[in-house]
Order: C-alpha cells, then structure tokens, then sequence
C-alpha cells in the first residue's frame, strides 16, 4: 500500500511537471504568434501616397482607383479628392489657399497601405517603380528611411525570438526527459529483475512507454485548456489583441503541445528505460 501510494505521488509530480512545460510551451506559441501578428499589423500602417496629376478628369480617376485595388501590393486603398484635401487643410492650419492664390493648390491623391510582404524597402521599391510608370500619377511620396530602419530593427526583433523561443525549447525538453527519467528511477530494479528472468526490451519498455504518452496527451489536453481559458480572458475580458483566432493559428497552437507532450514523453520514456535495460545488477546500487 506504502509503495502504491508512493508511486502515485510520483507520477502525479511528473504530470504536474510535464504539464507546467507544456503550459510554457504553448504560452511560448502564443507569444511568437502574437508577435508575429503585430509585426504584420505594424509594416501593414506604412503608407505610400500617390499624388494625381491635376489635369486629371473622373474618368481618369475611376481608371486608376480600379488598376490600384486590383494590385496585390495593398491591404487598403484610401482616395482623398482635391476637395476634401482642401477642407482638412483649412481644419488643420485655420487657413484658406483659395484666398492668397484665388485657386485650390491641392490635388487627388491617394494613400496606399501596403501589405506586410511588400512593406519592406524592397517592396517599397516595387510599388514606387509601379506608380511612377502610370501616367496619370505625378509624385510619388513615402518615408525611406523609416521603413529601413523599422525592417531593420523588425529583422534583429525577430533573430531574438528566435533564440529566445529555441532556448525555451531546449529547456523544455530537459525537464521532460529528466522528469520522465526520475519517474522510471524508482523502477529500476523491477526492469533489472524483467531482463533477469528474458523480457525482451520491447515487453520492458511498453508499460512505461505507454503510460508516459498517455501521460502526455492528457496533460498537453489540460495545457491546451489553461491556454484557452487565459486567451478567451485577454481578448474578451481585458481586450487585449493577440494573434488572430483562425483555424490554422488553433491548430498550430494544438499540434505543437499535444505533439510535444506526446514526443518528449515517448523519447524520454525510451531513453529512461534503454538505460536501465543495460545496468547490470550491480551497478543499480551505484547510483
């Protein structure tokens, strides 16, 4: 009784362990992929304005709005007329052109936000060399220099998450492995006593293997479920954004807990007991 008592308590620690990995693991998933959406949402902010010619008629306008949304360089295209150009002016500086010059100097234009695949200084590049070659466009504008710097500091951002995310890995699997192999520990001499009497490693290894996977899905479950609950309160509770709740987001999120719990656990389980297996008697007293 002493002894079956003392075995749950030790593999209930090991599921507390495992499980509070898994929980880092999949915190670690939602952060990158928040990351990642906020990167894409801020590249996506930049914006490009293409100023009109001023001899250009509706027509010519309607020609260029059509041509600029059917370009996958955009997420949105905003066109500003002479007009309202002319009335935010006088909003912003309390001031009439009209008045000094006895006409409107301003011109249609549009602002184009690029998508965040072409928000980089290259891509910049691309829709600058494509508006300029329309005739109906006469100038061009957008900040170089803050879109260098800003795909700059993204890159340097994104090799730190990287190693941050790798390191976090690495300790992941340390735990699990040494968590895994403490558990199988205490077993030690029932596995020497399986190989005494001709149990083949398999017939050994199977019971842990499969108690330990199993293991592994229920508490990747439980990790999966502490995920959900802290995501639904910061988005719906707090408000606060995090990575877009769409299929391949959730799945990514699952796959990579469940298959973690599932894939430490099994090589953890294999290499606990592949060591035990060859441990000769007397050397189980050594250590």
């Amino acid at each position: 009784m002493k002894r079956a008592h003392h075995f749950i308590n030790m593999y209930f620690t090991a599921a507390v362990s495992v499980f509070l990995v898994l929980l880092l693991v999949g915190i670690e998933c939602v952060l990158l992929l928040s990351a990642i959406s906020a990167v894409s949402h801020f590249k996506e902010k930049a914006v490009v304005t293409a100023v009109l010619s001023g001899d250009i008629d509706s027509a010519g306008i309607a020609k260029v709005d059509s041509q600029l949304r059917a370009w996958p360089y955009f997420s949105n295209v905003e066109f500003t007329s002479r007009e309202v150009a002319l009335q935010q002016h006088i909003d912003e500086l309390g001031e009439d052109p009209r008045e000094l010059l006895g006409f409107n100097p301003l011109f249609d234009s549009y602002d184009l936000h690029p998508t965040s695949e072409y928000s980089t200084p290259e891509g910049m590049e691309i829709i600058e060399q494509k508006l300029s070659a329309m005739p109906q466009v006469d100038k061009v504008m957008y900040q170089k220099d803050l879109v260098q710097q800003i795909d700059s500091n993204i890159s340097k951002a994104s090799i730190i998450l990287a190693a941050v995310a790798i390191m976090l890995l690495l300790i992941a699997m340390v735990l699990i492995i040494n968590t895994i192999r403490l558990q199988i520990y205490s077993k030690r001499f029932l596995i020497n006593t399986m190989t005494l009497v001709g149990a083949t490693g398999w017939h050994i290894r199977a019971p842990f293997v499969g108690k330990n996977v199993l293991m592994g899905f229920i508490t990747g479950l439980l990790a999966l479920g502490t995920i959900a609950a802290g995501c639904y309160y910061l988005i719906y509770k707090m408000e606060i954004i995090l990575f877009p709740l769409n299929t391949m987001n959730i799945a990514l999120i699952a796959g990579v807990v469940l298959g973690s719990g599932i894939l430490l656990t099994l090589v953890a389980s294999l290499i606990a007991t592949g060591r035990y297996i060859r441990m000769n008697s007397d050397t189980m007293y050594e250590i």
